[in-house]
């Protein structure tokens, strides 16, 4: 049964759009959902239902909600409104504007928008800025707008805007002020499937014990990348993104480094490396997180058990089911889908290596050299333990567009 007479706005239809309004119609919270488009598609509005229907990677959207028992649940399509009804809720499709500022939110009552585009990710530019920004939903009609991704600031020289948060849930919902936030960005997968994998051992440990940290991330394929191989772009400084998707290991850049300092502040005190390599498959994502640990002088050594408990007892807490322990031999399509795992820890592969690191500390800045004299010698022994620890996580559907719908939900409960 519907929960809220609110309505909700998207404003998209790309892979996490798309899978956004399934998550939203299978929730039934929102009494009404939005779509803007803003062009054609195909002949008529019963191609963009077959579009919506339809799943290459999950299957179709009656079996995703219902399994074998699903029959078909898109009807009373009408051309000319561009309306339909999904499983009983209501949806518009908006087909002329894409320039946020000119999406007619306030004429459909929409106040709260997901904008999943990937296009509008500076919240420092203004509503009439050329070629759109997300502060043109707020011009438009909505009081609130979700952004699927990151925040990204082209000038260095600006600052986050007081009215912008970045928020992941389970880490920092917190943060979220509805008296002060208009723009509220949900990070992306990877920060999401990280914060996970490192706020249980800042929590164990704290961040003076975590000597340098570095994550890869072994990432599915995303709608950026080529089919097959074509020329680069004019301007194109990276030319592994213009090969074939489907023959190749490609080696990218990563903005979860950045985007987790911002949901887990004490991340700036640590040294920290973020990579990603993209994989030939359609979701189902890995992050590997190497962690240096200094031990206790009390010969406390950090094991493989004691970091799997930490885990353990991490996903204990966590009650909505966000961080999930395994102990299972798991390979990425086992993942797909999960509801709401935003990290799937794999225990099994856990791995600790402790050994001593020399220190010579005449080399050390800001040590007294005169100290030195009444030391029995000058090289020192620390004791440091290096940590792997594998994360799961389906960055599409269940690490992703789950979690974003949970915030959307507490944004729309805490009040516009």
């Amino acid at each position: 049964m519907t929960k809220s007479t609110m309505k909700l706005g998207i404003n998209g239809l790309g892979r996490i759009a798309k899978l956004t309004l399934w998550h939203h119609i299978g929730r039934k919270y929102f009494s009404e959902i939005v779509v803007n488009i803003g062009r054609q598609v195909g002949t008529s509005l019963e191609d963009l239902a077959c579009f919506i229907e339809k799943d290459s990677t999950y299957g179709s959207l009656q079996q995703y909600l219902y399994g074998y028992r699903g029959k078909r649940l898109i009807e009373n399509l009408n051309e000319k409104s561009g309306s339909m009804t999904i499983d009983g809720i209501p949806v518009k499709i908006l087909r002329s504007a894409r320039n946020p500022r000119e999406i007619p939110w306030r004429d459909n009552g929409v106040e709260l928008v997901i904008d999943s585009t990937g296009r509008f990710t500076d919240p420092t530019i203004p509503a009439d800025a050329p070629g759109g920004a997300l502060r043109g939903h707020l011009e438009a009609g909505a009081r609130k707008v979700i952004h699927s991704a990151p925040f990204k600031i082209k000038d260095k020289s600006r600052n986050m805007p007081p009215d912008a948060v970045t928020t992941v849930m389970g880490i920092n919902e917190d943060d979220y002020d509805p008296s002060r936030h208009v723009l509220i960005s949900n990070a992306s997968c990877s920060t999401t499937c990280l914060a996970f994998m490192v706020k249980p051992l800042l929590d164990a440990f704290g961040s003076k014990r975590i000597l340098t940290a570095s994550m890869t991330t072994v990432h599915a394929a995303t709608s950026s990348q080529q089919v097959l191989d074509r020329s680069p772009k004019a301007g194109a400084t990276d030319l592994r993104k213009s090969r074939s998707v489907f023959n190749n290991i490609i080696l990218t850049t990563t903005g979860a480094a950045k985007a987790l300092r911002l949901v887990i502040p004490e991340m700036e005190e640590i040294g920290f490396i973020a990579e990603s390599v993209r994989v030939p498959v359609s979701t189902g994502s890995l992050i590997i997180l190497v962690v240096d640990l200094q031990d206790k002088p009390n010969g406390d050594t950090i094991t493989r058990e004691r970091i799997n408990e930490i885990y353990k007892e991490a996903a204990a807490r966590e009650k909505r089911g966000y961080l999930m322990f395994t102990e299972e031999q798991n390979v990425s399509s086992d993942i797909i889908g999960y509801p709401l795992a935003a990290t799937i820890i794999e225990g099994s592969e856990t791995h600790t290596r402790t050994a001593d690191i020399s220190f010579d500390l005449a080399r050390v800045q800001g040590f007294p050299k005169e100290g030195l004299s009444h030391l029995p010698q000058a090289i020192v022994n620390i004791p440091i333990t290096k940590v792997v620890v594998y994360g799961w996580y389906d960055n599409e559907m269940g690490s992703y567009t789950c979690i974003l719908g949970d915030q959307t939900v507490r944004v729309a409960d805490l009040g516009l």
